[in-house]
């Protein structure tokens, strides 16, 4: 949860623009577009899987350098 708290003399959009900073540190953002739409647990490991594949290739390719 983010909680932000008005500053003496602070205007709105400076306000407004720490808490969109806030909020993306938060990982909040991230969260909200992942949880948007329905995904089927088939699509979910379906996507990790070809993450970590990813990940392995460039491990990979950074120990051949």
């Amino acid at each position: 949860m983010v909680k932000l708290r008005l500053r003496d003399g602070e205007k709105i959009q400076e306000a407004v623009k720490r808490f969109r900073k806030l909020v993306e540190h938060a990982g909040i953002k991230k969260e909200m577009r992942r949880r948007e739409f329905y995904e089927k647990p088939s699509d979910c490991e379906r996507r990790s899987r070809r993450r970590a594949e990813r990940r392995a290739r460039m491990a990979r390719l950074a120990a051949n350098k």
